[in-house]
């Protein structure tokens, strides 16, 4: 019960303490806001960067594996793989009759033309050639329609799918399904529109791609194309022992020897994630070490408050000491002052943050969880703290009778 009435006490004084010195109280959490609201925006900015890249990395699949004559991290070495022999749409049915634990096997050439509709056009759509297998493959996920069929892939017919901001663009208030739209000057008739994928890979996901038989594609766009397989690993099956099983497949349609290296790569998300994970994890640091100095000054000027405040009070130090108050309670009472001058700057720094990480989401996608709310005021609670303790004890050690005769 005492240790109750200690706390309750400590508080009391300590909320009499903070009015008295509104102005004071104001300008020493200025620094605090300021480093909680660097630290909130840098906080959420990751935060939000990190469920895009999540939800961008999962178009690519989980157990999706992109055989390519580039790696996607490519460092000082691009003119050697610049040099590598190109794949061949032929490969994907080598690899298919081949391989054990795969699912679906589905070449891939990309180009980019205009596609239009009416007056409505999209410039510099992504148009892919690919098989009836494609959608198997990739992973990818239809809203509305079907993907062209094995025959039709085949034949070459004048078929499409198309992503979703391609769908948004070309047709606003028209069901696609069944229209035909001019792809690079050649007509397709709309089978298939994607689910959106959104994220910030739009580029590589199906939203801003239209996806015609590899056939046609050859015939108009050209043959003379950069050649992904994309594989869908078993569903029962190890991921790194379908990427060995795939690798020595290649080795053999490449007829390569065994000393010679591999001129191919096989890709995947994991890879992403991992170089993603690298990157903003130096920015991270950087960026906490950056907007924690913003705390370190903040609680520097908490400090030097509070030792005025001591200072200014040291006659009431001695009088709560002669009528017996612990060297705890001395203590608690402005330790208890400082925490709450830092979880006022946290909340008020909270409170500006949020809007501008809402300003903020326009440019970079940005996300606000509960766990960053909390870990702001506690760092607030832990910054006033530190910076009061000396302070706090420097109180608590008085002597009382020099506190009484201080003037």
């Amino acid at each position: 019960m005492y240790f109750i009435f200690e706390i309750k006490e400590g508080l009391l004084i300590a909320f009499r303490a903070i009015r008295a010195n509104k102005m004071r109280s104001v300008l020493t959490t200025l620094g605090i806001v300021i480093g909680i609201v660097s630290v909130t925006l840098m906080a959420t900015a990751i935060e939000g960067v990190n469920r895009a890249f999540e939800k961008s990395a999962s178009a690519f699949g989980s157990k999706v594996l992109y055989i390519q004559k580039f790696p996607w991290v490519s460092g000082e070495d691009w003119w050697k793989y610049r040099n590598r022999k190109d794949l061949k749409v032929e490969f994907a049915d080598y690899v298919t009759r081949q391989a054990t634990l795969v699912d679906a096997v589905a070449p891939a050439v990309s180009t980019v033309k205009d596609a239009r509709y009416g007056s409505r056009s999209v410039l510099n759509a992504w148009i892919t050639g690919t098989t009836h297998a494609y959608q198997e493959a990739s992973g990818t996920t239809i809203q509305e329609g079907r993907f062209f069929s094995q025959e039709e892939s085949d034949g070459g017919r004048p078929v499409c799918g198309i992503g979703a901001n391609v769908a948004e663009k070309l047709f606003p208030s028209v069901d696609p399904i069944g229209q035909t739209i001019k792809v690079g000057g050649y007509p397709y008739r709309v089978l298939t529109v994607f689910e959106k994928q959104g994220g910030l890979f739009g580029a590589f996901t199906s939203d801003n791609r239209i996806y015609v038989p590899i056939k046609s594609f050859m015939t108009q766009f050209g043959s003379h194309r950069d050649v992904t397989l994309n594989v869908r690993v078993a569903k029962n099956a190890d991921i790194e022992d379908a990427k060995e099983e795939l690798r020595g497949i290649m080795r053999k349609v490449r007829q390569l020897k065994p000393a010679q290296e591999d001129d191919f790569n096989i890709n995947e998300q994991d890879l992403l994630t991992r170089v993603f994970g690298a990157i903003t994890g130096i920015i991270a640091g950087v960026g906490f070490f950056i907007t924690g100095l913003s705390l370190f000054v903040g609680g520097i000027g908490i400090m030097n408050i509070m030792y005025v405040s001591v200072t200014e009070r040291t006659k009431e130090i001695g009088v709560r000491k002669a009528i017996g108050a612990r060297r705890r309670t001395i203590l608690f009472q402005f330790l208890v002052e400082a925490a709450i001058i830092c979880l006022i700057g946290g909340i008020i720094g909270l409170m500006i943050s949020y809007p501008l990480s809402l300003i903020a989401d326009q440019v970079l996608p940005t996300a606000m969880p509960l766990s960053v709310v909390f870990i702001a005021l506690l760092v607030s609670l832990l910054v006033g703290v530190v910076s009061g303790f000396l302070p706090a004890y420097r109180a608590a050690k008085m002597d009382p009778v020099d506190a009484l005769r201080y003037e």
